[in-house]
């Protein structure tokens, strides 16, 4: 489905780092193919599927990609560090690096034509930042292991199986399913102590296991229940064996976040950074990002049934809580890894 078009729909552009225009959907892509190229980081191929949005980029509009992986910390840096001498032109970071990135100045900002279906706490009202896809923290289940899959914190409590969590106070995914614990027990940003509780009480169990939740692990059945992302979950699931895994949300709460786009402010190829932006959020790249089990931003896409498939079904994601206290939020991973230390390891058998 072709989305982006010649069109004489207006929208804000900035084609300099901090003068806006209105500008038409075709000149941005008359601008953008004037440039050709788009260089990336921490977008590969195989994270999200990007694959299939640079691939489009490059039919459509002829659009050449290059990308260099790294993490959220590094993406910043170097926009930071490069300034006129920039080699990238676009990142994608995770929700809470997208303030830091708009703090430091490095960004510039760019609403996609869909700007109004992306829900506000997923954006930034100036265009710096938008969340294209989300993550939900979720529960995978080895089905061979585990009899009765958890739907719930509780359930977990009440089970025989041993949970991993990951490396607290180091892996991001770790801290939120902290944080999606916190939630669940009446705590938030601010207050982890509730899943702290929650963890400690696993640990006193020997219920609390400290192997990694990775691909090998999970494949070799020394995981039996995860808590982790629900496109990593999802990923692993269906990259082993889609009938050894139940992957689903705890119904009780859990935490979304997810992952922006930032376009450097001082890009080479802005305009082709723009189209990229406004590729993704369209119905088109919003499938793309489907099909890698990244769960779309926009609400309104029609998703292919064979994609819909791949994921969890929406009813459960009812109780899912964003993040809206960011400086809670990071005052709390601050203290988190010293906490886990003196609380939950102390436990460890």
């Amino acid at each position: 489905m072709k989305i982006i078009k010649a069109t004489t729909t207006l929208l804000a552009l900035s084609l300099t780092h901090n003068t806006y225009a209105a500008e038409s959907v075709d000149s941005l892509i008359k601008a953008a193919q004037k440039e050709g190229q788009v260089y990336s980081i921490g977008m590969p191929d195989s994270w999200a599927n990007w694959k299939d949005t640079w691939v489009d980029l490059k039919t459509k509009y002829n659009i050449s990609h290059q990308d260099t992986d790294m993490s959220s910390a590094q993406e910043i840096a170097k926009f930071e560090a490069e300034k006129k001498n920039a080699t990238a032109d676009i990142g994608d970071v995770g929700f809470a690096f997208a303030r830091v990135a708009a703090r430091k100045g490095v960004t510039q900002a760019y609403k996609p034509t869909t700007w109004n279906d992306v829900p506000d706490w997923a954006k930034d009202k100036d265009g710096h930042w938008a969340l294209a896809y989300t993550g939900t923290i979720s529960f995978i289940s080895n089905n061979n292991l585990v009899k009765n899959a958890p739907k719930t914190w509780a359930d977990l409590l009440e089970g025989d199986y041993k949970v991993t969590i990951g490396d607290v106070g180091v892996a991001s995914q770790a801290n939120n399913a902290v944080l999606a614990a916190a939630f669940a027990n009446g705590g938030d940003e601010s207050n982890l102590k509730p899943a702290i509780k929650f963890f400690e009480k696993l640990a006193k169990q020997g219920r609390l296991s400290y192997t990694n939740p990775s691909l090998a692990n999970l494949e070799k059945g020394e995981v039996e229940v995860a808590v982790m992302w629900d496109f990593n979950a999802l990923n692993y699931r269906d990259k082993i064996d889609r009938s050894r895994f139940t992957v689903s949300i705890p119904q009780d709460g859990s935490v979304i976040s997810g992952y922006t786009t930032i376009i450097n402010k001082y890009a080479k190829n802005p305009n082709a950074a723009k189209l990229a932006r406004e590729y993704i959020f369209s119905d088109a790249g919003q499938i793309n990002l489907a099909n890698g089990y990244a769960r779309p931003i926009r609400t309104n896409v029609t998703l292919p049934a064979e994609t819909q498939a791949k994921l969890i079904p929406n009813e459960q994601y009812k109780s899912v809580n964003p993040i809206t206290d960011f400086k809670a939020w990071e005052k709390s991973a601050r203290r988190l890894p010293r906490a886990w230390q003196e609380s939950v390891l102390i436990h460890q058998q």
